[in-house]
Parts: structure tokens; sequence; C-alpha cells
């Protein structure tokens, strides 16, 4: 496709930079080595089953390199990829389901998925290998009575909530989700690539650029002297050796409790603004931002607002921040993500987990998914794994008879994974 037939994207405002806290042991030079073997392409078929690769052709910057923190910014819509925006929101436009309709049926309309240059992205899922049957069935499940409520939407007040929205105010948010979802294709291509090992499609650096080597990357690394990409050779997946034994990010002061019970996606949207600018805004604004409602907060707005209002989106940290699913990802991978998200990118994690005891030490009762602001990992050689973050939820807040939980956590990793997995979303922000 002649790069004419291209839609921009709008550039975002400058960003502003932040404070970090390192951890213990400042990384080595093995981090830049590790990374700049991505400017080494493989040919390859896409990731989805069926797909295929599109033959357009963007020729990248003379002497560039892949990014070396492996993220990219905003690409642009293609028309292949309107055509698959429009398709979807045409789709939800002809559903003849309401408010009043069973969860099953609301499920399998909503349950809408698009295919954006090799890679699945479902709504209010985010970008997954699932397929549109098995993402409705998750979302068709039942959420256990008698839990606490914390914030996350459960399925069902999701869907309802979608439901209650008129056709057009439905279209347009879905027409934005997807929007977002296609500029952001070129990040998930290279999450896949350094996390689980995904081999980049052979013409990748032409089609996306955007995850070209700028100036304004915080390291350097290898390039070449021509236009086109060095083929092709295999680069290793970046490992946990290749990082320090603790870091951390974000200040240990700069956070609070959620102030009602279904506010821990404005209490984490609060946490992560502050430690954005240093200026604390009341929960009850990051609750406007997000359109929360006491049915709780949905994990794509709290992606939206993390882009629109911080600049952890710009492309020197994490690029714009996307929905994933993690239900295809080993322990060993998402920990991976952990490091990668605090370390290279030197940004929090929409960590997105169901609170049960089993999971978690310091609850007194099960209670319903959840949002946490992932901040710091401990590698903890000769021992567990842990997994740094901040918590919103204090149930003694609530009832003053149970135990109060700190705001800083220090916890297990691997069972934190494991209540990411449990949730019917199995997703993150990063």
């Amino acid at each position: 496709m002649p790069l004419s037939d291209r839609t921009p994207v709008t550039t975002r405002r400058p960003r502003r930079p932040t404070t970090l806290a390192p951890g213990r042991r400042s990384p080595g030079r093995a981090v830049a080595a590790g990374l700049g073997a991505l400017v080494l392409l493989v040919a390859t078929a896409p990731l989805l089953p069926g797909g295929s690769t599109p033959d357009a052709a963007i020729t990248p910057q003379a002497g560039a390199g892949l990014r070396t923190s492996s993220t990219a910014g905003p690409g642009v819509v293609t028309p292949e990829m309107q055509a698959e925006i429009d398709r979807v929101v045409r789709e939800g436009l002809s559903a003849r389901v309401s408010a009043r309709s069973s969860t099953r049926a609301l499920a399998e309309s909503a349950a809408r998925c698009a295919t954006f240059d090799g890679q699945r992205y479902c709504l209010g899922t985010g970008w997954t290998t699932s397929s549109e049957r098995e993402v409705a069935a998750r979302m068709a499940r039942s959420t256990p009575a008698g839990r606490e409520r914390t914030g996350d939407l459960d399925p069902a007040a999701a869907l309802r909530q979608q439901a209650r929205r008129t056709p057009t105010a439905r279209a347009a948010a879905e027409r934005a989700e997807l929007t977002a979802a296609a500029t952001s294709v070129a990040k998930v291509w290279l999450l896949r690539h350094e996390i689980q090992g995904v081999p980049l499609p052979a013409d990748f650096a032409e089609r996306h650029p955007e995850a070209m080597l700028s100036t304004q990357a915080r390291d350097t690394t290898t390039t070449t002297s021509t236009s086109t990409p060095v083929a092709p050779a295999a680069a290793s997946p970046k490992t946990a050796a290749e990082y320090p034994e603790t870091f951390t990010i974000l200040k240990q002061k700069q956070v609070r409790p959620q102030q009602r019970y279904y506010w821990c996606g404005p209490a984490a949207a609060q946490m992560i603004g502050w430690g954005w600018n240093g200026s604390r805004r009341g929960q009850a604004y990051w609750a406007d931002q997000l359109g929360t409602t006491t049915a709780g907060t949905a994990i794509t707005d709290m992606v939206r607002t993390v882009n629109e209002t911080t600049g952890w989106g710009g492309a020197d940290y994490a690029g714009e921040y996307i929905v994933l699913d993690i239900g295809d990802f080993t322990f060993k991978q998402w920990y991976l993500l952990m490091m990668k998200h605090v370390h290279d990118y030197r940004a929090p994690v929409v960590l997105h987990p169901i609170l049960l005891k089993q999971y978690f030490p310091y609850l007194d009762d099960d209670a319903s998914g959840h949002f946490q602001v992932g901040r710091g990992f401990d590698q903890n050689p000769g021992g567990r794994p842990k997994l740094g973050y901040f918590e919103p939820w204090d149930q003694s807040k609530f009832d003053p008879s149970e135990p109060r939980i700190a705001r800083t956590q220090w916890q297990n990793a691997y069972k934190s994974f494991r209540a990411n997995k449990a949730h019917f979303q199995h997703n993150v922000g990063v």
C-alpha cells in the first residue's frame, strides 16, 4: 500500500521526565548488548494461525536499528486496518441485544475481535491469542457470590454497562479503542518477540518505522549503514540473568488507599499519575477520568487514562500502553515482562489480579478482580522471586475488625502470576 494511503496519527504532547529509584545493584552492560541484537530480523509467518504478512513497505531511516527499549511509538492506520475496524464496529451495530439480554448473549455479541498485521485484538480483553469463542466463554462466566468488591468490573457488570450505551455512543467507544489498538501493533510484536521468542516478520522494519531507533532513545545500540534491515539471524530473548537482582521505581510516599470500596482503579491511577509528575490529584478526579461507576473500572479505561494523562506511554518510556492478555505466558515469561517494564521501560505496570486469599496472605476474605501498581522486582537468589507493587485495597478502612493492609507490598511473584491468570480476563496494562 502506498505511503500516501496511510492515515497519520496525531503526535502526543512532549513528555516530562520522572525521578527513578534504583535497586540494590546497578544493571550491567549486558542489557544494551542483549537488546542491541534486536536489529537482526527473522523471516517468518505472523503469530496468529492463518494470518498473512501485508506487502506494504516503508523505507526506514538510513542507519536505523530497532529501539533499544524494544518498544515503539504510535504507528499508522492502514486501509486494511481501517477496514477491520469498520467491520467490527458494524457487527456491533447489527447485534440485537440489550441490557436485559442474558449474560451469554451479551458475551457473544461483545466478544468481537480484529486482526491487525497478524495480531488479534478483542474488545475489552486486549491483545490475545484466544479466539472470539474463547473470549466470549470467559466473559459469560458468573462471579461467585459472597466476595468483597474492590472496584474491578466483573463480567456481567462490564457487559451490561456496555449494553446500556446508545448504539452511537457504543460504536464511537469501540472505534476509538480499536483505532488505538491498531496504532500499537508494533509494540505487541516486539513484546512477543522479546518475551516469548516469537520471530519478527521479515518486513517488520519497513512496515513499522515507529519501532526504529530514535535520537530520544535512552541507550545506544548497534546500527547498520544501509537503509534496509540486516537479515536473517535470530536474536535470543533477554533472560532474567541480564537484569539486576533488585530494581524499583516510584516513591513509596506517593501512595494512598482507595477511598471507596469500588475505587481500586482511581487509587491505582492516582499513584501512577503522582509518580509521573509529583502532583497528587484526588481520587475523585481519577474516577472521572476513568469513567468509574459503583460497578467498578475497566482495564481498557485504565490504559487509556495512563496514556492520556501521563508520560509513561512516551517512546522513551513504555511506548503507548496496551492491554495484553497473558493467558499463554509461562511464569518465567510473565516475570520477565514485569522486569522488562520496570527496568527497561522505567514505567509502572497496571496489574490486574483477582484478590483471593490463596494468592495474597494479607487478605482476610476473598475479593473481586482488582488493580495494583507494579513497580519493582527482587529475583531473590536462593529463594522465591518477589514482585513489588502498590496495593490500593485496605479492608480495615471499610471494616475496622479486619487487619490493615500496607500500601507497599513485596510478595511471592508466582502467586501474583497465578492471581493474574485466575482473573477471567487474565490481562495487564503494559
